[in-house]
């Protein structure tokens, strides 16, 4: 299948500690390379906040990342990012025309907009890692989320043709958000066992430090 990937703010190649640079970044680039070794041919689509990025980089054997201008070629705060989501999307339809995936994963509330705008047609599949419901609740006057964020996901999540919950908590937030549960699926966020593996602890005394 081809398969493409929206994830607007978050880079997959990018470092990772920045302000806007976390957990998403981690998770799109590990979907991608592990859609790729199973044989579908994988694109992330992601903004570009630099000046030098090219039109596409490898990220694994049959994954890529292509970068979108949208916005100035700059780190831009990812709330600051939806006024720019139009052009986004204009630029994924004009891709999409020329080469259409057989279905688009939005990552995020902005990249669902984004994807839905460019689809015309073709199904998108909702991801959204945090919601607008919750942020707001738990942070109260300090979320600095857009004002239009949870009007914005409501819709993406009664549009899309399926979405992608993270935890049975998830679940509820959406079936609130009047998504119904017939689209919903689960699918935890992974752990990378090569990565995070429990190591023996060493036998014997430790020694002095000497201090």
């Amino acid at each position: 299948m081809r398969i493409d990937l929206i994830s607007e703010h978050a880079d997959p190649l990018a470092a990772i500690g920045g302000a806007d640079s976390g957990g998403q970044n981690v998770h799109v680039a590990a979907l991608a390379i592990e859609l790729a070794q199973r044989g579908h041919e994988v694109v992330v689509h992601t903004r570009r906040s630099a000046p030098g990025q090219p039109r596409s980089v490898p990220l694994a054997d049959g994954a890529r990342v292509e970068y979108i201008t949208a916005g100035p070629a700059a780190q831009v705060p990812k709330d600051e990012l939806p006024p720019y989501m139009p052009a986004f999307a204009d630029e994924l339809a004009r891709r999409w025309a020329v080469r259409p995936p057989d279905v688009a994963h939005a990552h995020f509330w902005m990249s669902g907009r984004a994807a839905l705008l460019a689809a015309r047609g073709l199904p998108v599949v909702q991801t959204f890692h945090a919601l607008g419901t919750v942020k707001r609740r738990w942070q109260g006057r300090a979320d600095t989320s857009p004002p239009g964020r949870i009007a914005v996901e409501t819709q993406i999540g009664r549009r899309a043709a399926a979405v992608v919950a993270t935890c049975a908590d998830e679940v509820t937030e959406l079936r609130a958000m009047g998504v119904p549960d017939h689209r919903v699926s689960i699918v935890p966020c992974g752990v990378d066992l090569g990565h995070f593996t429990p190591k023996a602890r060493r036998r014997g005394r430790a020694r002095p430090c000497g201090c």
